[in-house]
């Protein structure tokens, strides 16, 4: 049965003894964690973790973590957003994600991706003394909100931080994303951020220019 994780979601932060409790947030990039920020720093005080070591080429990480740093400034909610920035490590993603890399995106090699950063979060969700942790990956139309809460469940019983359910996706999540993106005037990556998802982007605009 398919479950939704709005809902989840919704029944706990309806709860006001969740009200002001500390939350980690691993964030995939600005843009994306916009729209979520907005919304749960109602209910929450919140870490944003900056942590991929997917990112490629190198200095698109400097660029996106500066985009982050934009949008927490933007942020007014009823409690404080702090940020804090992951090591960059693109050998452990590689070695994460090893004998997969000719795969699609979409793929068991995005899986594995999403594993590794939301293992880091949980990690030091638990560092931090946080009483949840989530991500933002939900929010993407071309991410598996299935998959994501599979895996924060997985590393809840590890590592011992509740993780909060999410499809942020849902109730106009990604939309609203793109509104404030264009209202603060964030660079919006065209790519999810691997080297893999860049190719694939630049491939299929070959493919358009040659029907044209």
């Amino acid at each position: 049965m398919k479950i939704n994780y709005q809902k989840k979601l919704d029944e706990i932060i309806e709860n006001e003894e969740n009200h002001g409790k500390k939350l980690l947030i691993h964030s995939c990039c600005g843009p994306c964690s916009s729209y979520v920020l907005e919304y749960l720093s109602r209910y929450f005080r919140i870490i944003v973790f900056y942590y991929n070591p997917n990112i490629y080429p190198a200095k698109e990480i400097d660029l996106r973590i500066h985009e982050q740093r934009e949008v927490i400034s933007h942020i007014q909610g009823k409690y404080p957003v702090e940020l804090k920035i992951g090591e960059y490590c693109p050998e452990k993603y590689y070695r994460g994600i090893a004998g997969h890399e000719k795969e699609k995106e979409g793929s068991i090699r995005c899986y594995k991706c999403y594993q590794l950063r939301m293992e880091e979060a949980a990690k030091m969700a638990k560092e931090w003394n946080c009483d949840y942790y989530t991500t933002t990956l939900s929010i993407s139309p071309h991410k598996r909100a299935d998959w994501i809460n599979e895996i924060g469940k997985e590393f809840e019983k590890i590592y011992g931080v509740k993780h909060l359910p999410s499809d942020f996706k849902k109730k106009g999540g990604y939309q609203r994303s793109v509104e404030l993106s264009k209202k603060w005037q964030i660079y919006r990556q065209d790519y999810c951020g691997c080297v893999f998802s860049k190719k694939e982007k630049e491939e299929r605009e070959k493919e358009k220019e040659e029907i044209r």
